[in-house]
């Protein structure tokens, strides 16, 4: 789930770049001399400035500035684009310090002052997921498809989260449409072979396993998924080899790779 969190909060860095052009326009100096007109610049100027400076420590990594300066920027009341997004910026750096609750929280209020906010749709699905709130993962997912049902992203959030929580028809259905976009994303394969493995359909997953490791030979946790099913199948001698080739791949995961060298001793050797 990380993965899917770092993809996410890497395309939300990118959107808040986009956004801080929109919200930091350079203005004429104010011709007015009215009080109330000269505070409404001067807040509108402090809003801009805080967007600046916020957009600017998130892509530095310092999630606890960026934290300070979109709750100032919230409480300075900002109209619409600018409070969906403020709220948006403010739940990527609480989701960053693994504050889950208030990322939600905030990316609920950006969604209920936009309701198309897609962006803040897809990184609710990851922080549910992180929060384990399968249920309203589900619920903003099957929203998200209602609203972009050819987005990559909406069906890859959608596939986790029912793959999560048992679905494996809905996960195969959403994998499938996936690839049929993107052959050669190799991590979709490997979610697709999860799901025909919970389905039954062992010879349906071996294939996208195998699909999965010619697009990315050293996938480790693909390499472990099909010796399951090899195990499966009968195979207890390529089952194990493919264990074995687990152990090697996995040497940056020490848990797979027990886990890996475990499956291929409970195999006897030929």
């Amino acid at each position: 789930m990380r993965l899917l969190l770092a993809v996410a909060i890497i395309w939300g860095l990118v959107a808040a770049a986009a956004a801080a052009q929109t919200y930091s326009p350079q203005r004429p100096l104010p011709s007015t001399t009215s009080v109330p007109a000269l505070r409404a610049l001067a807040t509108q100027r402090e809003i801009e400035e805080r967007f600046r400076i916020g957009i600017d420590a998130e892509s530095r990594g310092d999630w606890t500035s960026a934290v300070a300066e979109f709750k100032r920027i919230l409480a300075l009341n900002p109209p619409e684009p600018k409070g969906s997004t403020a709220r948006y910026d403010l739940a990527i750096a609480y989701a960053n310090l693994a504050r889950y609750d208030d990322a939600a929280r905030e990316l609920r209020a950006a969604i209920a002052l936009d309701p198309a906010f897609l962006a803040a749709m897809a990184n609710l699905v990851s922080v549910d997921l992180s929060r384990g709130d399968l249920g309203e993962a589900r619920q903003i997912a099957d929203r998200y498809i209602a609203m972009d049902p050819d987005s990559a992203r909406a069906l890859y959030s959608r596939g986790i989260v029912a793959l999560q929580t048992g679905d494996a028809v809905t996960a195969r259905e959403d994998f499938g449409k996936l690839l049929r976009y993107n052959a050669s994303y190799a991590v979709a394969h490997y979610d697709l072979a999860l799901a025909e493995e919970r389905l039954g359909h062992y010879d349906s997953a071996e294939r996208e396993l195998r699909t999965a490791l010619s697009l990315a030979p050293l996938y480790a946790r693909a390499r472990f998924a099909l010796g399951v099913v090899l195990l499966r199948e009968g195979e207890h001698g390529a089952a194990r080899n493919e264990f074995q080739q687990a152990t090697v791949d996995a040497a940056g995961d020490p848990a797979l790779q027990n886990i890996a060298a475990s499956a291929r001793d409970s195999i006897p050797a030929p």
